[in-house]
């Protein structure tokens, strides 16, 4: 990889020592982007086996501060476009939607459908899928109560999902976020972690935690 100037810049911080969140924010900041409002994300490293199903982890997260990032909206129904509008939805429609998704739209972060829906959204199930968009039950993007579905995936909803070798990426707020707000999201999404750990993961849970700016270096830090 090559070393720009920027990365030199880093020198100056310790890379091997494990920070508390609210002390590595503040090493952050001073090489934060002036130009535009990173975001501080956090990598939490666990000891499953994402291969066997009993230790996938998916869950659905309202952070006490919100994202700072705006969510666009996206409903898949027939009977409550009105709700969805009222409630704030970015796009809506019924099974024209679902045809233009096929045909390649994806200008949303987050699907929510209607149960009716539901047999005819697996026409877009390869598309939505493999980028984690699929409305699902078990995360409430599935429900008849659209309204509450689209105020709590604005309000800053992050998906913990794991990944390969058992990793989670996750947003925790805005750089202009006070340092202790930033604190508290990150500390919601490790005791999330914590409590959905699987009955079937043995040994070590919590691996590793890092923190990073969007186009900045990680700190690990204490869970």
């Amino acid at each position: 990889m090559k070393i720009t100037k920027k990365m030199k810049t880093w020198a100056a911080l310790d890379t091997d020592k494990i920070y508390t969140v609210a002390d590595a924010v503040e090493a952050l900041r001073e090489y934060a982007s002036k130009k535009f409002d990173e975001t501080l994300e956090i990598a939490v490293r666990l000891g499953i086996d994402v291969t066997k199903a009993d230790q996938n982890i998916r869950l659905m997260l309202s952070l006490p501060h919100g994202t700072g990032k705006k969510v666009r909206v996206a409903v898949v129904t027939e009977d409550k476009a009105e709700e969805a509008k009222k409630a704030g939805a970015d796009v809506i429609g019924g099974e024209e939607l679902i045809d233009k998704i096929a045909g390649g739209f994806l200008e949303f972060d987050r699907v929510i459908a209607s149960p009716d829906m539901m047999p005819k959204m697996s026409k877009v199930a390869r598309v939505l899928g493999p980028k984690g968009l699929m409305p699902n039950p078990k995360l409430g993007t599935v429900t008849n109560n659209i309204a509450d579905g689209v105020k709590t995936a604005k309000a800053g909803q992050v998906e913990l999902r794991a990944e390969k070798k058992g990793i989670v990426h996750a947003g925790v707020g805005k750089m202009s976020f006070a340092t202790e707000k930033l604190a508290e999201n990150a500390a919601a999404i490790v005791d999330a972690l914590k409590k959905a750990k699987p009955a079937s993961s043995k040994g070590q849970y919590i691996l590793g935690i890092s923190v990073s700016t969007t186009q900045g270096p990680g700190l690990r830090v204490s869970a």
